[in-house]
């Protein structure tokens, strides 16, 4: 394997090794995606990626981290996203769309304004959701414990936003258990105290995001991928970590899920992060070959030759590129050039292209 191989998943091919990760852009008025969605992700298309992939997408209203956030939770949201779709699929990319509830972490200012909890008054909404009634931080409102009524809407919202990504002409669904947000917090022991079928033993606290995932593998055609995103651990002492991770994929691939998308952390705010180069691929590498599952890696990401020799070493399937893709939407291009790979670029930007060195004739 190497980062420019085809990578075939059921009728889905990937004309690389390349994604972009979801990224919050908090641009969105009322869930709507824009002009802005179009031209930041329809470039990462044109840049080269095989694989774009829209940022958290609410379920709900309530589910979005801030008011600014993406939504599907209504039919008219489809055709802006359809335009996106089609533009990156008319530029050699698949579109892909994670789909998310915030829980305890939602309601909070775009990072630019502030990036705290926002009051009704600011804004923000009440209550918010969690498994537990246990806050993300002091600085946080203290989330409702989910009901067994909540839990059952929770699935169909998930349910709904399946169908509308579908109808949207994405052909890769991820649903979105990391970052401590809804589906990870019931994941974790640190933010789920529950005593029913929901919380307590592992079977149980996984159990909600098995359903939701098996859901969404009816609804989601045998045809196109599903992809999950896990944080691989919590970096805290009793928390979620790598082990149970591992156990967790392998019982999603019972479930039809085809790649598990490795990041870490974001379930408590006092977690001790060891960040460097590449830090989040030994988890991608542990899962892939413990759990049997084909996994994506994350985290600094940034060198062609690192990302070359994550794929080639077998540590991931594919690498998801976050910051690196904003700072650069061409990163794929010039990674191509940069591993003597012939870069396709388009047929508008040919001519200034850089160029491959030529062999000299002696």
């Amino acid at each position: 394997m190497s980062l420019f191989q085809p990578f075939q998943i059921r009728d889905i091919q990937f004309k690389n090794r390349i994604g972009v990760s979801p990224m919050c852009q908090y641009s969105s008025t009322d869930g709507f995606a824009d002009d802005w969605h179009l031209v930041h992700l329809g470039s990462r298309a044109v840049g080269g990626a095989a694989l774009v992939i829209m940022e958290a997408t609410a379920v709900t209203p309530e589910g979005r981290i801030s008011p600014h956030d993406m939504g599907i939770w209504q039919d008219a949201h489809i055709e802006p996203l359809a335009r996106i779709t089609r533009f990156i699929l008319s530029h050699g990319a698949v579109p892909g769309i994670q789909i998310a509830h915030a829980g305890r972490k939602a309601s909070n200012a775009a990072p630019w304004l502030g990036d705290g909890a926002l009051t009704t008054e600011q804004g923000g909404w009440s209550p918010l959701l969690g498994p537990s009634a246990i806050a993300f931080d002091e600085n946080s409102p203290v989330p409702q414990a989910m009901t067994d009524a909540d839990i059952e809407a929770l699935k169909q919202a998930f349910a709904g936003a399946a169908h509308r990504a579908l109808k949207a002409g994405f052909q890769v669904l991820e649903l979105h258990a990391a970052h401590g947000y809804l589906l990870h917090s019931f994941l974790s022991p640190l933010s789920n105290q529950r005593t029913d079928a929901y919380g307590g033993s592992f079977d149980n606290r996984i159990r909600l995001l098995l359903e939701i995932t098996e859901q969404a593998r009816q609804i989601w055609p045998d045809t196109l991928p599903l992809f999950v995103r896990i944080s691989a651990t919590d970096w805290v002492e009793g928390g979620w970590d790598v082990p149970q991770s591992v156990r967790l994929c392998a019982e999603l691939k019972k479930r039809g899920v085809d790649l598990v998308d490795v990041s870490s952390g974001g379930a408590v705010a006092d977690a001790k992060i060891k960040v460097g180069p590449g830090y989040q691929v030994p988890f991608a590498e542990q899962i892939r070959h413990q759990a049997d599952i084909p996994t994506a890696a994350v985290g600094f990401i940034t060198d062609a030759a690192q990302a070359d020799e994550i794929i080639r070493q077998g540590q991931a399937d594919m690498v998801l590129l976050g910051r690196e893709s904003l700072r650069n939407p061409y990163w794929p291009l010039h990674a191509a050039h940069a591993l003597g790979v012939t870069p396709q670029w388009p047929n508008q930007y040919d001519r200034a292209k850089p160029r491959l060195p030529q062999p000299q004739s002696r």
